[in-house]
């Protein structure tokens, strides 16, 4: 993003876009309390998105929970049937679907854990998602790193010490044969890719993508900050992640426990877009004290409002992410993103704005003034000068 003077006015900013994210698939049942409404049951899982809707998210990132189990589903038909629910029940949300899932494998297919061949079948669910994020780059994802036992994780199973092991060793697989594959099912699919990164070089990696004409689409995603293997909590790394997003391009940023707050507040000042719930964050602002997604939702909003920035309508999320687009060539692509074109042969050296090639002095005075009459009387003899 390219700041201009009057970038933080609140009338010149687009207006803020909240993801709900209440699926929380890392936590069971009894991780939550009852106020935070961990939905379980088909009716939770659907009341749940309504209730984020009324407060004011624009987009649904969405997990399916198996009711009976109270695991995170791998069953192919539930996601058909539960994005079928809230197509019907938030018709006006942007639903999102998380693309970490594997699926079991039906009758006569091979079990692959992980595989990225079951990955991919989220390209074929129906009715189909309006996007599923895509991580490009494999990468440790350790939570343990930042967030101490007895402040993110307090209250929950990960306070023992196995289940602490193994989210401390958590790995995000992503690599070539993956993503390429996975974007190119995505877009044959009328699906928009959500690209997930970690750091600046996932960032970096979607821009060779585009450049080397394997997605022609808007360029739209999320970056997960604040863990070990990725971006953490300095604010100076957050800020180059910001100035290096194309201009025509919208990144939510979502990070976890209690460094969500701050960073809301940041990235609603600065122009950005926010992602709220039991997913990311257990906890208010004070150690200890829980807090449901409706009022993790609440408190963007409020902030927003301060800030005099307006909350996107659904229809103003769908423009602005351009949901349904496509493009038909790379330069086209680069063009409606805001990025430079790539580079002809023999076209060397910065592109530059076309100038008349000449000197033009500027203004000189003593306490910061241009001093009255001499001004005028320098500026007529450089147009004298500029006509010989």
């Amino acid at each position: 993003m390219y700041f201009t003077d009057d970038s933080l006015l609140p009338e010149n900013q687009a207006p803020l876009m909240i993801t709900a994210a209440p699926y929380g698939p890392v936590w069971m049942p009894s991780d939550c309390t009852p106020e935070q409404k961990l939905p379980v049951t088909w009716e939770e899982q659907t009341q749940i998105a309504v209730d984020c809707f009324n407060a004011g998210a624009t987009l649904l990132h969405i997990h399916v929970r198996d009711p009976k189990t109270g695991h995170i589903s791998k069953n192919f038909n539930e996601y058909n049937d539960q994005v079928a629910r809230l197509r019907k029940a938030v018709p006006k949300m942007i639903l999102q679907l998380g693309g970490s899932i594997s699926f079991t494998p039906e009758p006569g297919e091979e079990a692959k854990f992980q595989s990225y061949d079951s990955r991919h079948k989220l390209a074929e669910i129906d009715p189909k998602p309006d996007q599923v994020t895509v991580l490009c780059g494999s990468t440790l994802s350790d939570l343990t790193a930042i967030h101490p036992v007895d402040d993110a994780w307090q209250g929950t199973r990960f306070t023992n010490p196995a289940m602490l092991h193994a989210m401390a060793n958590m790995v995000s697989d992503s690599t070539p044969d993956f993503y390429l594959e996975n974007i190119k099912r995505l877009v044959q699919h009328g699906i928009q890719p959500y690209f997930a990164l970690t750091h600046i070089h996932g960032l970096e990696l979607v821009e060779r993508l585009i450049r080397r004409g394997y997605y022609m689409g808007p360029m739209n995603g999320f970056f997960s900050i604040g863990g070990g293997g990725y971006c953490g909590a300095n604010p100076f790394d957050l800020m180059e992640l910001i100035r290096r997003t194309p201009h025509g391009s919208f990144f939510t940023y979502q990070t976890t426990f209690r460094l969500t707050h701050p960073l809301a507040m940041i990235c609603i000042a600065l122009g950005q877009h926010t992602r709220a719930g039991i997913e990311d964050n257990l906890w208010t602002t004070k150690k200890g004290e829980r807090m449901s997604s409706i009022q993790m939702i609440e408190r963007d909003v409020r902030i927003a409002k301060e800030l005099g920035r307006a909350i996107a309508t659904p229809e103003e999320a769908r423009q602005m992410l351009k949901i349904g687009v496509t493009y038909k060539s790379t330069e086209e692509t680069l063009a409606n993103l805001g990025l430079p074109p790539n580079r002809r042969p023999g076209n060397m050296g910065f592109m530059v704005h076309e100038t008349d090639g000449k000197f033009h002095p500027a203004a000189q005075g003593g306490c910061g003034h241009i001093h009255a009459g001499e001004w005028e009387e320098k500026v007529e003899d450089v147009k004298v000068l500029a006509m010989k």
